[in-house]
């Protein structure tokens, strides 16, 4: 049996390659239960690639993804079944309406997922439908619509419910915020964060705004051409950044009086093995 003291999630020297392209090279994770990680970079980094294979969507080149010990398909690990791999980890992504069915009512959309992985009927199906809705602030007036009847903020919620209906160890959220406005952002977030008080669910938060990365994560994780440069504690990397390549990251982050900084090139080949 998984020892439930241990991280939820252990990832191992992952490495993806799309022919002569390597788009991860050598990426090792652990994630606590109810931890709360950043992988942060800019685009094509790798940071969405190593989320993919996490969520077992990619199949890494080479590498293990384990859960509470568990090898659940990595380079030389059985296969999960897409049922094994739900319970484990579900995914949110950026834009929530082209991942729902714009024809299936969000209530029948939620409860769609419960069929597939719970043994709930009928009435108690209803109901945790209603519960897992209410949970991210959305109503039965609105559990009756369709996607294209909702804000962005209220699909991305729709999305969240979707995800935690079957209760999985880790929610990762791949530019879950990057596409509503600030205010909206602000919503979600903060549902997010009180979600988390609520459960034992661990997220792995993929983005590129270091702005939002301090409200939502504990430790954050830097990635640079595949490779993780920096990581530890978010206020310590955010505030004193040992890497130049994240120093260029936090200073390109928009704040009172500031104004960008030329970039400088930065070549992960220079730069000194990340601790931890």
């Amino acid at each position: 049996m998984p020892d439930p003291a241990g991280p939820v999630l252990e990832a191992v020297d992952l490495c993806k390659s799309f022919g002569d392209f390597t788009a991860v090279d050598g990426v090792t994770l652990t994630l606590a239960v109810g931890a709360s990680l950043a992988v942060v970079g800019e685009s094509g980094s790798g940071k969405t690639t190593t989320a993919r294979m996490v969520a077992g969507l990619e199949r890494p080149t080479s590498g293990t993804v384990r859960w509470h010990g568990d090898d659940p398909g990595g380079d030389a690990g059985p296969v999960p079944t897409r049922g094994d791999r739900a319970r484990n980890v579900q995914m949110v992504f950026q834009d929530p309406y082209s991942s729902l069915d714009r024809r299936q009512r969000v209530g029948d959309c939620v409860a769609e997922a419960l069929a597939l992985h719970t043994d709930l009927r009928a009435g108690a199906l209803d109901r945790r439908v209603a519960e897992l809705l209410g949970q991210v602030g959305l109503d039965a007036g609105q559990a009756r619509s369709l996607p294209r009847a909702l804000s962005g903020g209220q699909r991305q919620r729709v999305a969240i419910a979707r995800a935690l209906a079957v209760q999985p160890r880790l929610l990762i959220l791949d530019e879950a915020v990057a596409a509503l406005d600030v205010s909206v952002q602000a919503q979600i977030i903060a549902l997010l964060r009180d979600i988390r008080r609520r459960t034992d669910i661990s997220y792995l938060f993929i983005t590129h705004d270091l702005g939002i990365v301090r409200h939502i994560c504990d430790d954050v994780m830097v990635m640079h051409q595949g490779r993780v440069v920096e990581r530890g504690p978010t206020d310590a990397v955010l505030t004193e950044p040992r890497m130049p390549y994240t120093r260029s990251l936090v200073d390109s982050v928009p704040r009172r009086g500031w104004r960008p900084r030329r970039r400088t090139t930065y070549h992960a080949d220079a730069a000194a093995p990340p601790s931890g």
